[in-house]
């Protein structure tokens, strides 16, 4: 049996659900946040283990799992984040309601989404050179096939599915630059 790869920093998850599946894939410390109501404690936690070992934040690609993302990103910036898209994390079996977790991602998926995690921009030095009117002039932020493209980008940058209010903000903070976009359509990742 292959070893399983260890995450070195704790891994902020939204219950005990996710931190079952993750250990299927990984050997990694959880930290749960106890869903969408994100106690006090599990801040604390988190911004414990951002100064001893550094955190990466891997939610539910949902509002509430964007919104834990949020919070907890608020209290520690220098968390990594770790993305799943929507298709990765569907349950395939019993899913009438279609949920959405990390508890359904598949142990490749959630190796994959750990080993592409996304530093913010102000922990590696790098800037953004995208603005608004690049977003617009690519078909980003309006038009039919907006929603579309920002899946594709978001996926193909590991940066996550955003509205277009949330895109540019996102680049910006990851320091994703022009060119990177541009090879996204290009059809280079």
């Amino acid at each position: 049996m292959n070893e399983l790869p260890k995450i070195n920093e704790m891994v902020v998850v939204e219950g005990r659900s996710d931190t079952q599946n993750l250990a299927r894939a990984v050997i990694a410390d959880t930290i749960e946040t106890g869903g969408s109501a994100v106690n006090e404690d599990a801040i604390e936690r988190a911004k414990l283990a951002a100064k001893t070992r550094g955190i990466i934040i891997l939610t539910d690609p949902d509002f509430n799992g964007q919104r834990i993302r949020h919070m907890v990103t608020e209290a520690v910036p220098t968390a990594k984040q770790a993305y799943l898209t929507q298709a990765e994390a569907r349950a395939t079996k019993d899913n009438p309601h279609k949920s959405l977790g990390v508890e359904h991602a598949t142990p490749d998926t959630l190796r994959n989404a750990l080993a592409n995690v996304i530093a913010p921009v102000h922990t590696i030095g790098i800037t953004s050179d995208i603005d608004r009117s690049f977003l617009l002039d690519l078909g980003l932020l309006s038009g039919p096939e907006a929603r579309v493209k920002r899946a594709l980008v978001g996926e193909q940058l590991h940066i996550g599915y955003a509205n277009g209010k949330q895109l540019l903000k996102r680049l910006q903070a990851f320091g994703i630059r022009r060119t990177q976009v541009e090879d996204v359509f290009k059809g280079k990742y």
